[in-house]
């Protein structure tokens, strides 16, 4: 799914944000650098600042998704922005209203961004086009297909402990073929131009397109962890697997878990990620998912971060940690 030219605007400037696909190496540094400047908002007394006083930020979440709306929904009460958050199992849709007449009412509430999250591949992409020219449409999660700000979060966690992307060796394991955030990873690592990304799983859960996204496909996983600097475990999409994958999640625990074991053949200041929610025992060990090499919960720290820098990008506000904001 091509998104470039619907995420930018005539400037080449971000409009929305659907997809990682497509957009250049220097938009997603000036979101990571953004964030950066917007974590220092984290050390104040007061955690707020005024670049988007007067804007509504909409949450339509489709699914559940408890840690990502409550991050977007901080993040916009940080950047000063009133927040709605549309208990869609109770809306009008359910009643037999269209997703359109829905937005559309949203609309002439005048609101200004809609941040979605859809079991349904491209439902965000649909929204952004067709919502006001003034409105502008974040990603949270598309079905199997993209999640761009876990992607950036990542991405933003990688850099504050690596500092460079060049010379990287990323391993990414589990359940690619169901996974929005592997497909959002891979091109983020990819376009900021990390050295090597592999990917580590049984066949029946590594996509068939994934030598064609230039990525290195190990099966097993002690071979696939070898001196990598980050690993990133993914939860098993068991919502959205049909017919039977896995043999069982002992086996694949044996087979494709993170414990210290497998972990000691990657590099000594590896890092470990996951985009959680963590299943102990299954994709990670307890001692691993706790112990001195995780940064699982800077993930989600850093989460608020970079949604605030996604949304005043978006909305053409800038800010630097000294406190100053404008266009």
């Amino acid at each position: 799914m091509n998104n470039k030219n619907i995420q930018l605007n005539k400037e080449g400037r971000l409009r929305h944000f659907l997809d990682i696909e497509g957009i250049k190496r220097q938009l997603l540094v000036e979101i990571l650098d953004a964030a950066e400047s917007f974590s220092s908002v984290e050390a104040q007394r007061v955690k707020k600042v005024p670049l988007l006083r007067g804007k509504t930020i909409v949450n339509l979440f489709f699914e559940p998704s408890t840690r990502t709306r409550n991050t977007f929904e901080l993040a916009a009460k940080r950047l000063s922005a009133d927040t709605l958050n549309v208990n869609i199992s109770a809306s009008a849709t359910s009643k037999g209203e269209s997703l359109l007449d829905m937005l559309h009412n949203l609309e002439a509430m005048h609101c200004d961004m809609f941040v979605v999250r859809h079991a349904q591949s491209g439902a965000a992409h649909f929204i952004a086009q067709h919502v006001a020219p003034h409105i502008s449409v974040i990603n949270a999660g598309d079905g199997s297909h993209a999640h761009p700000t876990q992607a950036m979060l990542d991405m933003f966690t990688i850099r504050r402990h690596k500092q460079a992307f060049a010379d990287l060796k990323v391993a990414i394991v589990g359940d690619i073929l169901h996974s929005r955030v592997a497909r959002s990873q891979i091109h983020a690592l990819t376009t900021l131009g990390v050295t090597e990304v592999r990917v580590i799983g049984p066949k029946t859960l590594i996509p068939d397109i994934s030598t064609a996204l230039g990525v290195h496909v190990y099966h097993d996983m002690w071979e696939g962890l070898r001196e990598v600097d980050v690993v990133i475990m993914l939860r098993l999409q068991k919502e959205r697997m049909t017919g039977a994958l896995l043999p069982s999640e002992h086996e694949y625990y044996k087979l494709y878990g993170l414990t210290p074991e497998k972990l000691a053949v990657a590099k000594e200041d590896a890092i470990v990620m996951h985009p959680g929610p963590i299943n102990r025992g299954v994709e990670i060990s307890s001692e691993v998912a706790d112990g001195p090499q995780s940064v699982i919960l800077e993930q989600v720290s850093n989460g608020i971060a970079v949604r605030m820098a996604v949304m005043s990008i978006l909305m053409g506000q800038s800010f630097s940690s000294d406190g100053e904001a404008g266009p």
